[in-house]
């Protein structure tokens, strides 16, 4: 009988950065004996090169080193987008706290002192790959979900790159008000995934031509907790539960899933309503055409510290007046794979 791999071998690549060749060539030696692939890099602007090319798995990175140090090096990897999923491992002779906690700042995953003890280096390598492959499957994960979010939109010519759209927008309030990073990324992910629930409302429902009936609306509201139903066994998934299941709520307590009331909301979902509210009215649907920019920030009005978040409101507003839309359909556009 012959033999079928179901799940390929995986060979790490493990890039090791020093100027010190002797010392490149010590940690080659150990980590080749374990089965890695082992690439070197001579200084913190090579790594960086390198990196950007082919990400590797793990980093091994000497503190001390000409034209860019490691403290530098890591910091860059880790306020890269993607890079900074890469483990990094700080390698120095220095043995007191200011470099440890230099090296910590800057966003290391752990540290090795030099001379350095083979098995604690196999140990702790062995270890940070292990997370490294698990931080890889979620993010696969993560794709999947955001993959399938766009077919759900895509269901339906109406409101197609709609949730796109409402991720921009989110994402845009949330800057005005100060925030960055990871929670800009929560922002965008979590308003591309908003209806995600909508796979499984029947398209005669979700395409309905005119207006839904009692039950009709009352299937058409399962929606968020449907997408929950989804993403919530994905623990990648956790910090984006916020707004697909609170999207709809209202200030006043008359929203769905859960008449949460005011700053019961989380904040993040209550970003989300105004961007997803100002693109549903300003967009066309089965059952109308789009209302028009001026019609909808009057209802934007109207429904200020009923259905949204007042506050917030008020920077989306000041937002719009500095060419929100205009920037939001060019980076769309931007974003949109041409045909061949």
């Amino acid at each position: 009988m012959s033999s079928r791999v179901l799940a390929p071998t995986f060979t790490p690549t493990i890039l090791v950065v020093d100027d010190v060749a002797a010392n490149r060539e010590l940690l080659d030696a150990r980590l080749a004996d374990l089965g890695y692939v082992v690439r070197e890099a001579r200084d913190g602007l090579e790594a960086l090169e390198m990196l950007e090319a082919d990400e590797p798995d793990l980093v091994l990175l000497d503190v001390d080193m000409p034209r860019m140090n490691g403290l530098e090096v890591c910091r860059r990897i880790k306020g890269h987008p993607t890079h900074r999923l890469v483990p990094v491992v700080m390698i120095t002779a220095h043995q007191d706290r200011a470099t440890r906690l230099a090296g910590l700042e800057a966003g290391a995953d752990d540290f090795l002192s030099k001379p350095f003890d083979a098995a604690e280096l196999r140990t702790r390598t062995k270890a940070l790959l292990r997370d490294r492959e698990l931080n890889k499957q979620l993010d696969a994960a993560e794709g999947i979900v955001m993959a399938l979010a766009r077919v759900v939109e895509a269901r339906d010519r109406y409101t197609i790159f709609h949730a796109e759209r409402v991720g921009l927008y989110a994402r845009e309030i949330g800057r005005s008000y100060g925030l960055a990073g990871d929670d800009l990324e929560v922002l965008y992910k979590g308003g591309v995934m908003h209806d995600l629930g909508k796979a499984v409302i029947p398209a005669e429902i979700l395409l309905k031509a005119g207006a839904l009936n009692e039950n009709e609306q009352a299937i058409m509201r399962r929606h968020p907790v449907e997408a929950i139903r989804i993403i919530e066994p994905l623990r990648s998934m956790a910090r984006f539960v916020p707004i697909v299941r609170h999207h709809h709520e209202h200030i006043d307590g008359t929203g769905y899933p859960d008449h949460l009331v005011g700053r019961e909301i989380p904040f993040a979902a209550r970003i989300a309503a105004i961007a997803d509210g100002w693109d549903a009215m300003t967009s066309d649907r089965p059952y109308r055409s789009s209302l028009g920019a001026d019609e909808a920030v009057h209802r934007l009005r109207a429904g200020s510290g009923t259905q949204w978040d007042a506050e917030l409101l008020s920077i989306f507003f000041d937002l719009l007046d500095h060419s929100l839309v205009e920037r939001v359909a060019a980076e769309q556009l931007r974003a949109t794979p041409r045909a061949a």
